[in-house]
């Protein structure tokens, strides 16, 4: 199998074309998508490993380009930054997969290969103050195609406020 992994994250992006490497897999390494789509294309991986943040960019909006010039690859979104509302545009975007960082390395290659993932079931716990803001902000976000001064104006919220708030991990709980 032929994995393009886009990180910008180097030392990640080295351990896992190191992994995938020592499953059978030919793995390249990008650190963006802009500069590098047509290599990235002349690749013709059969799947993609995306890194939902790259820099200070979210990736989803590549997905559609990525799936038009590929349309046979899987994508898979791997993320530090998961809510509910980026998987699902992610996925609505086109992509196979979405996966929240830190991914045991056994899922990252199923989704890669296509295969289901078992996962334990998802609780019916009640989500945290912090929580519950995180979601909102990600669906807004996602509303607004990751603009962020149209998020922070419908969130009646200062843009650099919003920009802090985006840049810290979100809670869990």
């Amino acid at each position: 199998m032929n994995v393009v992994i886009i990180e910008d994250d180097e030392a990640l992006s080295r351990t896992l074309a190191r992994r995938l490497q020592k499953n059978q897999c030919e793995a390249t390494v990008f650190t963006e998508i802009a500069h590098h789509f047509n290599d990235i294309v002349a690749v013709k991986p059969d799947a993609i490993l995306l890194d939902m943040k790259l820099k200070e960019q979210t990736s989803i909006v590549s997905i559609p380009a990525l799936r038009d010039s590929l349309p046979d690859a899987r994508i898979v979104v791997l993320t530090g930054y998961g809510s509910i509302a980026t998987a699902v545009e992610a996925i609505r975007k086109g992509a196979d997969d979405y996966l929240t960082k830190p991914a045991e390395f056994q899922s990252i290659l199923a989704a890669l290969r296509g295969e289901s993932v078992d996962t334990a079931p998802i609780e019916n716990e009640v989500m945290s103050p912090d929580r519950l803001e995180w979601e909102h902000i990600q669906r807004i976000l996602a509303e607004n195609e990751g603009n962020v001064s149209q998020t922070a104006r419908q969130l009646n919220m200062h843009r650099r406020t919003l920009q802090r708030k985006l840049q810290k991990k979100p809670v869990l709980k």
